[in-house]
């Protein structure tokens, strides 16, 4: 049972941080142990489990599919999902500063811990870390796009958003954004809209499943430079959590009034913004520090 409440409290730190537009859910599997576990579930749903199914039945198919760990992980991601969406709705519009802080802080400190398995220093291995780190800068840098809640559209979506969702650094939250998805599946969220919520959550499976087969192959063909690439994305999406930003203009404005802004970075003005957001990056860092800590020997790279 306390393995169980383990998995499931990292799916609720993972559902957490995939609401906010910038930090990854990958992320947080991958400093609290479970990364590799995550992708290879995943991309082992495939034909050979309904295989299993026929011969086995359906114990046999739950334990070859390791489906009891997905299902106790989903648990938590989707209670975080529904239970913060409307929390984290509400600190974006009015506390942006001390969320982004906190985030950043905690993406800061994932790069010192993701970094550090990356047991090649070659040139070529930075190199690869720096262009990883340049696309994210790029992509988190996007202006998002004119907003729609189209079924069909939000499904395209949230297929795009599930790839960066196993990313560390590349926010699925985030590429809703920038395709203009990430407010109406938010406020279907909060309205239980079960059309566009089922909608979307197909999208995810199929994200999914098509490229958890792809990560799992690099990781385990090329995992020095895959994890060297991933530690650039870290670097790269901290642009996206600078907590001081300025308005530049008006991008649309939502049902209940709120109107959404094109933000662009600033530098902070005085200590009195700057010590407070201080003060919660420092809690970020040290909440990473703590998962990875209660992780143990279990996580990605370790023997």
């Amino acid at each position: 049972m306390r393995a169980w409440a383990g998995i499931y409290a990292k799916g609720l730190a993972m559902g957490l941080a995939d609401l906010v537009p910038g930090v990854s859910g990958g992320t947080i599997a991958f400093i609290s142990g479970i990364y590799d576990e995550l992708v290879a579930t995943i991309a082992g749903l495939d034909r050979r489990l309904l295989g299993a199914l026929r011969k086995e039945g359906v114990r046999g198919a739950w334990q070859a599919g390791n489906l009891g760990f997905l299902a106790v992980l989903l648990a938590g991601i989707g209670t975080s999902v529904f239970t913060f969406a409307g929390l984290l709705h509400w600190l974006l519009a009015n506390r942006p500063v001390e969320l982004w802080a906190f985030f950043f802080g905690l993406v800061a400190a994932s790069v010192l811990l993701v970094g550090r398995r990356v047991a090649d220093r070659r040139a070529g291995i930075w190199a690869l870390a720096a262009a990883g780190a340049v696309l994210a800068a790029v992509i988190t840098s996007l202006p998002p796009l004119v907003r729609s809640d189209a079924p069909l559209f939000l499904a395209a979506a949230a297929a795009v958003a599930a790839c960066a969702m196993v990313l560390p650094g590349i926010s699925g939250a985030f590429i809703l954004l920038l395709l203009g998805a990430y407010a109406p599946v938010i406020a279907a969220l909060d309205s239980l809209d079960l059309v566009r919520l089922a909608t979307v959550s197909l999208g995810i499976v199929a994200g999914l499943l098509a490229f958890s087969r792809v990560l799992r192959r690099l990781l385990a063909r090329h995992r020095t430079p895959t994890l060297a690439v991933l530690t650039g994305f870290l670097v790269g999406s901290l642009n996206a959590l600078w907590p001081w930003k300025t308005r530049i203009r008006e991008l649309y404005t939502h049902s209940d009034g709120r109107i959404e802004w094109l933000q662009a970075n600033r530098w902070p003005e005085g200590a009195g913004e700057i010590w407070p957001a201080a003060a919660l990056a420092l809690l970020g860092a040290v909440a990473v520090l703590a998962i990875e800590r209660i992780a143990g020997p279990r996580g990605p790279g370790r023997p």
